[in-house]
Order: structure tokens, then sequence, then C-alpha cells
């Protein structure tokens, strides 16, 4: 008996049992390269230049860091994703009595210039790419990172990476935030501002939907939210004064990639369209100010414990989304990392799946290859409405940062996560292993443990550091920090000389709480 039961996508978009040339309405006709980049932000794609392949990676100190990152760089990574542990996170050293238990566990304490260094050792900053996930304390490593790249002798002008930056969705879906909106803003906007003077290659924001997305965002919710955030910093940037043809060409954004192939490049075909528009709404006047170049990350929440080389194919699914898509960098998870930290063997076979794509598949060897067809140029129109239905609501409120504080993006993915859960606990949505073709039988995964003892090793550090500095001159600069906190003066250069002279991130972060104070939901 034919199947008549309506199907959806996870963002609740219907599809249909068949499309043809008369589900088209093609006004977009732009070539790849071209405004609104609906097809891509370079003519050639990959067949100029693969995307960057990036592994995320930091757990324990910046020894054991160090050698994952050159274990990965000597098996063809092009560009290092640094992962920190929450007290690095919010803005606490190792040796806080909050930071007990935390120390080293989802990524690698860094609490000063030493550790910096220790983290790159070997490694030349203007050789190699660096993403950063680090959001409130973005300013902090950032000026940790400049005053290594200057103590290697690199220049600065050809310094590239990426710091995520990107607070709004910190408050909305993620929590690593320490102070209010405002002067996180302020923060933000300071970083844009100097690095467009003095680190012009750097991307000073990643604005990021993926942990929307792992917060229980649908896929459209994820774009709406995440490009209204962008128009929130690009707003702020243009109220201090900024050139948005400056700034706006190092902004960049960071997307989940989950399961259903179809709508998730739809989903990064329609992004680009969108932030297209909006940039040109706001003023921007070159082409490459318009371009949404992301890095992308396969979807951890679709992990699953049970049955967990089960990701592989997963993981797989997703990357193909992403790369399909368009994306300029991408992080393919570990299959145990439901479990744990990965393994290296673990981040060795989710490299290799980004490169089989990437040399065996023939997906690069055409810009946009789903152009054209009938289902994936009709979900890309129908994302991108949703999405601006959405978007309006948000303008509608006074923005994202209104939003945010009244708790309507926070509503809302509640919301989505919660469907979502209740559709796998009905059994109509299936998830392979775990409420369907489930196995009695254990599995048997090694897992990456962390030592507990990394915390007394770094309190150590602490304890020699701050013996061996010149007090004086620390406690002269986090000063001169508080009263540029409560001034117009950009940040950027008195906390770069403070890193420089081994103030560590707690203390600068700690001056700045004292002016803004902390702000709590």
């Amino acid at each position: 008996m034919e199947d008549q039961k309506k199907r959806f996508t996870d963002s609740g978009i219907e599809i249909k049992p068949v499309y043809s040339s008369g589900d088209l309405h093609l006004t977009d006709n732009s070539l790849p390269g071209q405004f609104p980049f609906t097809r891509g932000v370079q003519p050639d794609m990959y067949r100029g230049k693969l995307w960057t392949i990036r592994q995320y990676a930091g757990f324990s100190t910046a020894e054991e860091s160090n050698k994952r990152y050159r274990y990965l760089l000597s098996q063809g990574v092009s560009g290092l994703s640094v992962a920190f542990d929450l007290p690095t996170q919010i803005g606490y050293d190792s040796d806080h009595a909050l930071s007990e238990g935390e120390v080293g566990k989802v990524g690698v304490a860094i609490d000063c210039l030493d550790d910096m260094e220790i983290l790159f050792d070997g490694i030349k900053l203007q050789d190699v790419s660096t993403s950063m996930t680090i959001n409130a304390t973005g300013f902090i490593l950032l000026s940790l990172y400049v005053a290594l790249a200057k103590k290697q002798g690199a220049d600065l002008k050809q310094i590239s990476g990426t710091i995520q930056n990107d607070i709004l969705k910190e408050y909305a879906a993620r929590g690593t935030y320490i102070y209010p909106p405002k002067p996180s803003m302020r923060i933000i906007t300071d970083i844009f501002e100097w690095c467009g003077a003095e680190l012009p290659k750097w991307n000073t924001i990643s604005i990021s939907g993926y942990h929307i997305r792992e917060a229980g965002s649908t896929a459209v919710q994820e774009i709406a939210f995440t490009l209204s955030n962008g128009k929130a910093y690009v707003e702020a940037a243009l109220k201090k004064g900024l050139d948005i043809d400056v700034f706006g060409k190092r902004l960049s954004f960071f997307f989940n990639a989950h399961n259903n192939l179809f709508e998730e490049v739809a989903k990064f075909r329609a992004a680009r369209r969108l932030w297209a528009g909006i940039m040109k709404d706001l003023g921007a006047k070159d082409p490459k100010a318009m371009m949404l170049r992301f890095h992308t990350q396969t979807g951890g929440s679709t992990l699953t414990a049970q049955q967990p080389v089960n990701n592989i194919s997963r993981v797989t699914i997703q990357a193909l989304a992403a790369v399909m898509g368009g994306t300029q960098s991408l992080h393919t998870n570990g299959f145990d990392e439901a479990l744990s930290l990965p393994t290296e063997e673990a981040a060795r076979t989710a490299l290799r799946t980004q490169q089989v794509i990437a040399y065996e598949s023939g997906v690069v060897d055409s810009a946009d290859p789903l152009a054209g067809s009938y289902l994936v140029e009709s979900l890309t129109d129908e994302v991108e409405k949703e999405a601006i239905k959405l978007m309006e609501k948000i303008e509608a409120i006074g923005g994202s940062v209104s939003a945010i504080e009244q708790g309507f993006i926070q509503d809302e993915i509640a919301r989505s996560a919660y469907e979502y859960q209740r559709s796998i606990e009905r059994n109509e949505k299936i998830i392979v292993g775990l409420n369907k073709f489930k196995m009695d039988t254990p599995d048997h995964i090694p897992i990456l443990k962390v030592d507990d003892s990394i915390r007394a090793i770094q309190i150590q550090k602490l304890d020699n550091l701050r013996r061996n500095r010149d007090k004086a001159r620390c406690d002269q600069l986090l000063q001169s920090l508080n009263d540029r906190a409560s001034s117009d003066e950009n940040l950027m250069p008195v906390v770069i000389e403070a890193v420089e002279q081994k103030c560590t991130l707690g203390e600068i972060a700690d001056t700045l709480r004292e002016v803004y104070g902390e702000y709590k939901q």
C-alpha cells in the first residue's frame, strides 16, 4: 500500500513525495562567487582550494594538547581548533576555588602566557590558521595569542585565525558568559576595532549557530537566531563608528550540520542569501563584506552512546552536507564523543572522514553540486521564508539583545528541544540503536580519561609565575585596565601588555568584574 503519511523536516517543513520543475521559483540566477552568494562565496569553490580541515582538540595540560596538535598536523590537518576548559572560558585561574574538578576536563587549561607558549611549542603561528572556541574571555585569549606571535617574531599582518567571541548565543543557549550584555558588546567592538588596524587577516568573531542547535533548536531557528545576533553585532560596530566594509570582511559564522542532508544543504544556501541581503541593507558596498563565510562542526547532540560506531556514519552524512553546502572550514566529531573526549584513534577516524570526502567522493569537483535540484532549491526557499518570519518577530521585540533579555529566544529553543525529545520517546523519530535496532550486549569502547592531578600541576605553575614576575608592574597594568574599562578607550592594547607582563587570565577577568559586575539570568 502506498505510504500516504506526511513527511516533515526537523524544522516542520513538509516534504512532498516528489518535486518537479513546477516547484521551482528561481528568481536568483546568480553564479557561485556572485551576490547574494547562494551558490557559494568563491566562483570555483573547492576546485581552487579545499575547505580548511580542522580537528577541535584541547584537553588536560598545554603539554598534552600540544602533543595532540602536532600529531594532527602530521596527519594532514590544515588548521588548528582549540578547546578550552570551563575555568578558562569563564575567567577563573586554575587555582580558583570554583575551578576545582573542572581543570583540563572539557578543554585545555590556559592561565597565562607561559601556558600559551607550551600549547603552541614547535608550531609557528604565522604558518597555521588557528580557531579558538572562546567567548567571554575571547579578548584575553586573543591577547595571549598575539603576545606569543610577537615573541615568535611573526608579522601580525599575516596572522590568521578566528576567535568565536559570540557572547549573545551564550546568554541564549550555552551559559559561559561573565559580564552583562552591554559591556560584553563593548569588548567585542573593541576587538573589531583593534584587529581592523593591527590584525587584518584575523576573523574577529564567529557568530555561532552551533550551540543554538546543540541546545535543541531547529535548522530554521539556528539560522534565524544566528543571523539576528550577527545583525546586532554589526549595528553595535556601526554605532561605534566602524566601517562596515572593513570589519564586515572579518565576520565569520559557525554552524551545525545534522543528519537531514537536504535540509542542511538548503540551510547553508539560505543563510548566505539572507546575510548578503542584511549586510547590503545595513550599508555594505564591498561584496566581500556581504559574504557569509562559515565554519561547520558536525552535530554533537546527534551522537549516541549506544552503538557509538554508528556515529561514524552520522558524521559522514553531516560532513557531506557541510561540504555540499559550501563550508569554508570543517571539524568532524569523533565517534566516541557521546562518552568522552575523543581518543587519538577516534580523532584520526574523524579526520580521515574529511579526507575521504575531499579526495575520493567527487563532491568537490563542481561548485554547489546540488544546485538545480527541485528538492534542494525548493527547500532553500522554504528555509529562507521561515527564517525571515522568525527574524521579523525578533526585530519587533527590539532585536536580538532585547529578545534574549526577554527570554524569547531561550523559550523558542526550549520548546523545539522538548518537541524533538517527545518525538523520539513516541518513536515518531527513529534514532538507530537508541529507540530502534537496539542491542542487548554492551559496547566496549576505550575512552579518554583526564587525570584530576592536572589542577595541582597548574597551581604549581601559577605559584612559580607569581613569585617571578614584576608584581608592581602587573598591579599598575590591572589598574590601567580598570580605568580604561570606565572610559571609551580601546581595551586591547592594555590587555596585551598585561599578559606580556605575566598577568593571569583570572586577574584580568576579575578586574573587569569589578567594573562591569557579573550577569545573572
